[in-house]
């Protein structure tokens, strides 16, 4: 579904049902004047500074963009309940910000208004910033275009590019599709810059990934994914950021309704169309882990196609990566795909726990489409930096008390 940018412009700014407030606030050491809401309906065009109001419970009940120059401040402990649909979401365009103020005490939350709520209900949150993605053959960055809106884009040479700061935030049920190839993730960083703070994220019951790299360079700290319907950490088009202390969970009884949900998904470019670009991804995962807590099966919806999967020129420092549970796995690591495998210098820690009938106990390193053992893949190479070992612990959970979640 393509939005045409003049339907926005039915709306104001933000949709008010009620008096708002004219207050002052110092953003960047310089006088703004922000308008604090206290509209239970958010949708619309941002273009101004806007606060809400924690004492008011929000209904997202359309697309809200905050536009180049709009900034949406939303403070501790402050509620967004979604519209179920695919039109309802919040996208932050280049030049925008967002700053979620929450804290371990008073996080915000941003879930379905559905009285039950599932996976798939609303769109989640977008992010374009002006960060590079992969370079063309004139050396510019590629410049790429919203899947689930193209008329906005993302990309750019602004690597210190600053969309705000999120910190303390649930994102719940998001994942809402207009169509296999149109559909939304939990939270997606379209060329998003390293001057964004990113920290202590919650992505439960979501469709589609639960986190999402388009390029950029922004760096994640603190993310527990639960129950994500196809990849728990999406990377592509040349994402070249530090993603640290980063669980993903699958818990008991949970199906996939996707052909090949993975742990990490990373692409060097995008959808592997472009393997003669440089800048392709080259990113760091510290402290992981996959835990798949269903119970051993070759049932295809019980099984994670491959935990780590890395492809299409891709390159990948994973260091303390712990992978765990009862449940099953195709593949530990994979390092091939028909559009390309992913970059042999890539070095990945790994230790493995799983009960993992169809990989042999897990010693496996899948390349060429086929099962490898003892560093050397099946054409003699060798790939000894790719090494499932003893001794890692993954991701701690105690970072995640404030969600509330019972590991």
């Amino acid at each position: 579904m393509k939005m045409k940018k003049n339907f926005l412009s039915i709306f104001m700014a933000v949709a008010l049902a009620m008096p708002v407030m004219f207050t002052s606030c110092n953003k960047d050491d310089d006088d703004t004047t922000t308008t604090t809401t206290t509209s239970e309906s958010l949708s619309g065009a941002i273009t101004e500074a806007i606060t809400l109001d924690a004492s008011v419970e929000y209904l997202l009940n359309g697309p809200l963009i905050v536009e180049d120059g709009g900034i949406l401040n939303i403070p501790a402990g402050t509620t967004i309940k979604a519209k179920k649909g695919f039109s309802s979401y919040i996208l932050v365009l280049q030049g925008g910000k967002i700053n979620v103020n929450g804290t371990a005490q008073n996080p915000v939350t941003m879930t379905s208004a559905e009285t039950n709520p599932d996976q798939g209900d609303w769109g989640g949150l977008i992010i374009n910033g002006r960060a590079p993605l992969t370079r063309g053959d004139d050396g510019k960055s590629q410049i790429g275009s919203t899947e689930i809106n193209s008329s906005y884009y993302y990309g750019g040479e602004i690597e210190n590019d600053n969309s705000g700061s999120i910190t303390y935030l649930i994102l719940a049920y998001t994942g809402a599709r207009n169509s296999a190839d149109v559909e939304h993730n939990g939270l997606t960083l379209n060329g998003v810059g390293n001057g964004t703070v990113i920290e202590n994220i919650y992505i439960p019951n979501g469709a589609d990934d639960g986190i999402e790299f388009f390029g950029g360079t922004v760096n994640v700290t603190n993310l527990l994914v639960v129950n994500s319907d196809d990849d728990m950490f999406d990377i592509t088009q040349g994402w070249s950021g530090t993603l640290k202390n980063c669980y993903g969970i699958w818990e008991p009884g949970y199906a996939s309704t996707e052909a090949d949900p993975r742990g990490v998904e990373a692409d060097g470019n995008h959808d592997g169309n472009y393997p003669t670009h440089t800048r392709q991804s080259d990113f760091r995962i510290e402290n992981m882990t996959i835990d798949l807590r269903l119970a051993p099966s070759t049932e295809f919806a019980s099984q994670m196609q491959d935990v780590i999967k890395i492809r299409r020129g891709a390159k990948a420092t994973i260091v303390n990566a712990l992978v765990k549970g009862t449940g099953t796995a195709y593949d530990i690591i994979d390092m091939t795909d028909s559009k390309g495998a992913g970059n042999p210098a890539s070095v990945i820690s790994l230790t493995n726990t799983l009960v993992n009938p169809l990989a042999t106990g897990g010693k496996v390193i899948n390349t060429n489409a086929t099962q490898l053992y003892n560093g050397v893949d099946a054409f003699g190479d060798d790939i000894s930096n790719l090494k499932i070992e003893a001794g890692n612990t993954g991701c701690p959970t105690s970072i995640f008390a404030w969600t509330g979640y019972n590991f």
